[in-house]
């Protein structure tokens, strides 16, 4: 079964694009809140999408903790294959179990 790939909403170059535009303009508004909902409006997406795209783009360049783009990407990738193995691993016990049963149920030869 394939896994169908999501396709992003925004762009990276407008996402790029909306941090750019928070870093330069933050200084111009009272709170963190106000330049979020003035930004995004003005770009057409949520207050919570900037400020998320915002705290990412600090990850990424160190300003911030947490796990980059790069690591959950990796992690995503990791969890995905420990899922496969899992999956395979059950397929694999089911059919020794089965083949078990099998032998047990041929007749004994002397």
């Amino acid at each position: 079964m394939e896994e169908k790939k999501h396709t992003p909403k925004y762009t990276t170059e407008f996402r790029e694009r909306g941090v750019r535009l928070y870093r330069e303009h933050r200084s111009d508004y009272t709170s963190d809140s106000a330049a979020y909902k003035a930004i995004a409006g003005k770009l057409g997406c949520l207050h919570d999408t900037l400020r998320a795209w915002c705290i990412q783009a600090a990850r990424d360049a160190g300003e911030r903790d947490g796990l980059t783009s790069e690591q959950k990407a990796r992690l995503r990738a990791l969890e995905r294959e420990v899922k496969e193995l899992r999956t395979a691993n059950e397929i694999l016990k089911k059919a020794s179990a089965y083949f078990a049963m099998a032998e047990l149920d041929r007749p004994f030869r002397k």
